[in-house]
């Protein structure tokens, strides 16, 4: 668990890194051609206005919860039915 989270950690740091690199070089190929050049798409704006500071990434070893809810619904089962017994 603690590796896969940790490459989904890595892989998302080696993104960011990327989308870094890729925004500096538009900036540097925005500043270098001419001022006639195209305006942007929406999707291109939107890139561009984004600001990621953090991606959070959640792990949920289901065998554990399944077991924790089957203990909760064995123990409650047993509690109703001593409640049961105590009041007859």
């Amino acid at each position: 668990d603690k590796k896969a989270a940790a490459d989904k950690k890595a892989a998302a740091d080696k993104k960011a890194a990327a989308d870094k690199k890729a925004a500096a070089n538009r900036k540097a190929v925005a500043n270098q051609s001419s001022p006639a050049q195209r305006s942007k798409s929406t999707s291109e704006r939107k890139r561009d206005e984004r600001s990621q500071l953090l991606t959070v990434s959640v792990s949920v070893n289901t065998g554990k919860v399944a077991g924790l809810i089957s203990i909760g619904v064995i123990a409650a089962a047993v509690l109703v039915t001593a409640l049961t017994f105590i009041v007859n």
